[in-house]
């Protein structure tokens, strides 16, 4: 059962992530310890968690209340590796659409960090 399952959602959208974003975390996967758990710089008391199963954008002082969430991605059959992926996002504020390109900014500068740090350019 995933945290946001009893959260009213404020609104859902198909949505596309891009295939930087998700293969990058498809990645992650491997090589770092999940859930993982991150703040968002410049962003108070937001922090990311990662799961195997959604991306959940969270407001740390508020017990965790969910603020955006992409989860139920399609990948099944993706056959190339630069196309995007087809998923849910959730929106639990009514602001949220505001920061949603900057937490995903924030996510990719986080996970880049953390696996370069594991394996580190030559």
């Amino acid at each position: 059962m995933s945290r946001v399952d009893t959260t009213l959602v404020y609104q859902r959208q198909n949505w596309e992530v891009s295939a930087t974003h998700y293969n990058l975390w498809r990645r992650a996967k491997s090589h770092l310890n999940f859930p993982l758990r991150f703040s968002l710089s410049g962003l108070r008391g937001l922090v990311m968690i990662l799961d195997k199963h959604e991306w959940l954008c969270a407001d740390e002082s508020l017990n965790d209340l969910p603020v955006i969430c992409w989860n139920e991605f399609d990948d099944y059959g993706r056959a190339t590796l630069h196309t995007p992926v087809k998923c849910n996002m959730n929106y639990y504020h009514f602001a949220a659409e505001k920061i949603r390109d900057r937490v995903l900014d924030l996510m990719q500068q986080e996970l880049e960090h953390r696996l370069h740090k594991l394996y580190p350019a030559p």
